[in-house]
């Protein structure tokens, strides 16, 4: 007997391939393939649109663009406080750029640095905070806004899975001293590779063009040191027309996700929830156990039937070796708890209908 099709927990989008051979022969014949070219400049541009953004820079990828913010305010040497429940870049760039993570607890509801954890931790060897909508869920951006401006201290968000997500009508991506977000290819809006840095600040934002581009300030002048991660313009072309089917990809997401919200057999398992005002993009599909041997016997039946969930994010990020951290409790306990469901734009009915009954069986 033939094994079941296998279910990912995720895959890119990928638009008519038409569309794409239409940009990428554009690009062949002005034979510009990167350092600043159309594609890029038309990308800051339309993702300025798309999330009502009053700038953009594009980067070669998020983490690095992370990296080079960092580097830019200045942590060396110093604090940065941070969510114990993100993807270990948000942790290892802050390590990389020589300062020391302290970690916070975070909500049982979203999954998000608690702002009074948050302001507990400040000292006044405190350079930045650095916190994850995590998921797509909004930090609680109006509580932590307050202690960036009473401590003037900034605030960087790590809004790699906020693209499409809102609070009061605004994107996740227009909140916060800084904003990173990723273009990765399991991103909601992708561009195979590459990430986004929306910045308040004039002369901060000045300051990471030059960076993204070795500090070339016209071509032989350098101001200040800077490295190379600009985006291609085959990468900007694949972002270009994904933005076009972005809404499409967000109602179709809300459509799976709302599909589970129906199908669920809730009780052994519950959701995350997102706070009042906000409108979540449903990047991911999380569900919390009532247990960790739960979830390990429920992966095991959905791993039998060639369904890939995932545990995201597992394990919480002040366990890793190269940190020291105090006691996570909330953290701990859910990141042990927490399984995210496949999710992803083509999935099928037949599909979803698979994972429900395997999910609902097990639990």
């Amino acid at each position: 007997m033939s094994s079941p099709t296998l279910i990912p927990v995720t895959k890119p989008f990928q638009p008519p391939l038409t569309e794409v051979q239409t940009e990428f022969d554009a690009i062949w014949a002005r034979n510009w393939l990167t350092n600043n070219g159309p594609n890029l400049n038309s990308l800051e541009e339309e993702f300025k649109k798309e999330f009502d953004l009053s700038h953009c820079i594009m980067t070669g990828n998020g983490t690095f663009a992370l990296q080079m913010v960092l580097r830019a305010i200045g942590v060396r040497g110093k604090e940065v406080v941070t969510t114990p429940v993100s993807y270990v870049a948000t942790t290892s760039s802050i390590v990389w750029e020589g300062a020391q993570p302290v970690f916070v607890d975070v909500l049982p509801k979203t999954m998000c640095a608690d702002p009074n954890k948050i302001r507990e931790s400040i000292s006044p060897n405190t350079a930045a905070i650095l916190l994850t909508h995590c998921y797509g869920l909004p930090c609680d951006v109006e509580a932590i806004e307050q202690i960036g401006i009473e401590f003037g201290i900034p605030i960087i968000y790590d809004a790699a899975h906020a693209a499409g997500s809102t609070y009061g009508g605004r994107s996740l991506l227009n909140f916060g001293d800084v904003s990173i977000t990723s273009l990765h290819a399991t991103k909601m809006l992708h561009a195979v590779e590459g990430g986004a840095i929306v910045c308040r600040d004039p002369a901060l934002q000045k300051r990471l063009q030059l960076m993204r581009n070795f500090g070339h300030k016209g071509t032989e002048i350098f101001d200040g040191v800077g490295v190379n991660n600009k985006m291609s313009e085959f990468h900007a072309a694949i972002g270009r027309v994904n933005i076009r089917h972005f809404d499409a990809i967000k109602a179709r997401r809300i459509e799976l996700a709302e599909a589970y919200d129906r199908g669920l057999k809730w009780g052994a398992i519950s959701p995350l929830m997102p706070p009042k005002n906000a409108s979540w993009n449903r990047a991911y599909y999380p569900v919390i156990f009532e247990s960790e041997e739960l979830l390990l016997e429920t992966m095991g039946v959905l791993q039998q039937q060639g369904i890939q969930g995932r545990r995201y994010f597992y394990p919480a990020l002040h366990n890793l070796d190269y940190v020291k951290s105090s006691p996570m409790p909330i953290a701990d306990s859910l990141s042990r708890r927490v399984f995210c469901l496949p999710i992803f734009h083509d999935l099928s009915a037949s599909d979803q209908e698979r994972v429900l009954s395997c999910v609902n069986l097990a639990i």
